[in-house]
């Protein structure tokens, strides 16, 4: 049996002159069409290269557009030309200029040979098509496309909203189902000829002539007219990416190639010196008999498409700059943000550090600078502690930090005080976030302060203020971080239990009972220091019930004797 090639050529004509006389000279006809477009200098150079290849001709060349008509017209005339100069074929294969044999020729006629009435072409319904580029099904069928897509979107886009909107639809010629696949087919002699010799073939050239990308659906459709047995799949490896563009293979691609068990790949970058060099041989292959499978990497494939659509979580880069609320993830890894704790307890950061084992900075947007870890200027990534830089873009300052650090957790303290408090929506919608807030405990400092008390309360009601916008976002609906909130009455009240709520949470595996807690800084007077607010004219709001004396336990309400309301 044997297979004759037709390859649809447009650049890199010295590697198509590789792949045919490859084939040729072990007994495969091979008819070449190459795009009119092409420089004829470069042409008469292909011409006189496989001028010594008696089984080498080349067909009617056609200019060539992406998605248009003159691609099936190429072909049709290629083929023709095929089935008149050599009776002697059984199967046609349809290949690029821009195809790579990967495995030797005798494999693919005996397979071919075990499937002697097989057409291989993909062929399903558009009602089973979930890879259809551009938001056109059934459609392309149906409408018609006088605009260029590629040079012209604009009013190819103008001119299909126009039909839809005045109802306009083409008939589709009686028997015929539209078909779509893969442009890269192998068909049977009897399928091909009865395709090209059929009585009503000027009414199908001249229905799909107006057919949105006729090259994946002509043949597709018509050879369910006339073919007996049909394997829907191309013996061709080609992937296409998520815009449906197809994937170009480099020599770094060599195993993965070999692993599809594919006869034909396509699209081979043509600088590949590798890849020529080791499938154009005669090499043996490793398993003669093996079934062709792409699908065996498919998963590299999808994951690829994954990370070119989605990235990395938490991970911006100039490449790939996602969209906002687009994003995988808006950071890389779980962190904590501890907010009032360090104005309530003396060297907090160093305690959680040491019973938590986990990185803890002081207040990375504090107006000053930002307060990395034991006093370091410069962080993991030369993330730099200046200010500017950091509130030229606080999120990604915060996403750089937790990325360039991923692996060990981060922990830093916040304030009503700290300079960029728009990042607050950014946290409370990260799942990655663990946010504790003490409220009311910026009061603390200005409570151990000896500055004009006007002066303190002018601040405390600027600071209460952005606490309380703070908080609202913290409680709003669309909160995804871990949130947990005490007054400042309730935590001092019992400090110990929601310390260790915060140890178990941060590092679980290593859970164990406190056995310590920070130093609390001394509060006898706050209580009278709120109440002096409150007789100035400032309502403290966020710090609980705080008793006025000495005491900071709070009062148990006065029990009176029990009644019945008749």
């Amino acid at each position: 049996m044997t297979i004759g090639f037709i390859m649809m050529c447009h650049t890199a004509l010295d590697r198509a002159a590789q792949v045919a006389r490859h084939w040729a000279e072990r007994g495969a006809p091979v008819v070449i069409h190459v795009d009119k477009r092409t420089d004829a200098a470069e042409y008469g150079t292909l011409v006189k290269t496989l001028a010594d290849l008696e089984n080498v001709s080349f067909s009617p060349r056609f200019k060539c557009n992406w998605g248009t008509w003159s691609l099936v017209q190429a072909e049709q005339a290629a083929a023709e030309q095929m089935l008149a100069r050599h009776p002697e074929i059984h199967h046609v294969f349809l290949a690029s200029g821009s195809c790579l044999p990967l495995r030797p020729l005798n494999e693919l006629t005996a397979y071919l040979a075990a499937h002697p009435q097989t057409d291989f072409i993909e062929s399903v319904t558009t009602a089973e098509v979930d890879w259809t580029t551009g938001g056109i099904g059934l459609e392309r069928f149906t409408l018609r496309f006088p605009f260029s897509w590629k040079r012209q979107r604009r009013l190819f886009d103008r001119y299909v909203a126009l039909q839809r909107k005045i109802g306009f639809k083409r008939k589709i010629p009686e028997g015929l189902v539209p078909h779509l696949g893969s442009q890269w087919w192998c068909l049977t002699r009897q399928t091909l000829s009865a395709i090209l010799q059929d009585p009503r073939r000027a009414e199908f050239d001249a229905y799909f002539r107006r057919v949105w990308i006729p090259d994946e659906s002509y043949f597709q459709t018509l050879a369910r007219l006339y073919a007996t047995s049909i394997e829907s799949r191309s013996l061709t490896l080609s992937k296409f990416d998520f815009q449906g563009k197809p994937h170009v293979f480099y020599d770094d691609h060599l195993q993965l190639l070999r692993r599809s068990d594919c006869f034909v790949a396509r699209k081979i970058w043509h600088r590949a010196e590798r890849l020529y060099a080791t499938f154009l041989t005669d090499r043996a292959s490793i398993d003669p008999e093996a079934e062709p499978n792409p699908t065996k990497i498919d998963r590299l494939f999808h994951k690829a498409v994954e990370r070119r659509t989605k990235g990395r979580p938490g991970l911006y880069m100039q490449s790939r700059f996602p969209k906002k609320d687009r994003e995988n993830g808006k950071t890389s890894a779980p962190y904590s943000i501890f907010q009032g704790f360090s104005d309530l307890f003396e060297n907090f950061d160093g305690w959680l550090s040491k019973s938590a084992g986990v990185r803890v900075h002081g207040h990375l947007f504090g107006p000053e600078g930002a307060e990395f870890a034991g006093g370091e200027t410069m962080f993991n990534g030369c993330l730099s502690n200046s200010a500017t830089l950091r509130d030229y873009n606080p999120r990604a300052f915060l996403t750089n930090l937790i990325w360039n650090a991923r692996g060990e957790r981060q922990c830093f303290m916040f304030s009503p005080r700290d300079t960029q408090q728009d990042i607050d929506w950014f946290t409370a919608t990260d799942p990655n976030a663990q946010i504790s807030v003490i409220s009311g405990a910026w009061a603390v400092p200005l409570f151990r302060s000896n500055q004009d008390f006007a002066a303190i309360r002018s601040e405390a009601a600027r600071l209460q203020q952005i606490e309380m916008h703070h908080l609202s976002i913290l409680r709003s609906m669309f909160v995804k971080a871990r949130v947990r909130i005490w007054s400042l009455a309730d935590f001092v009240e019992n400090p110990m239990e929601p310390l260790q709520t915060i140890i178990d949470e941060i590092s679980p595996r290593g859970a164990r009972r406190l056995t310590e807690v920070p130093q609390m800084v001394d509060l006898s007077g706050f209580g009278q220091f709120l109440q002096s607010l409150r007789n100035q004219g400032m309502q403290p709001r966020l710090m609980g019930d705080f008793p006025v004396g000495d005491d900071l336990s709070p009062k148990a309400p006065r029990r009176g004797r029990p009644y019945l309301v008749k």
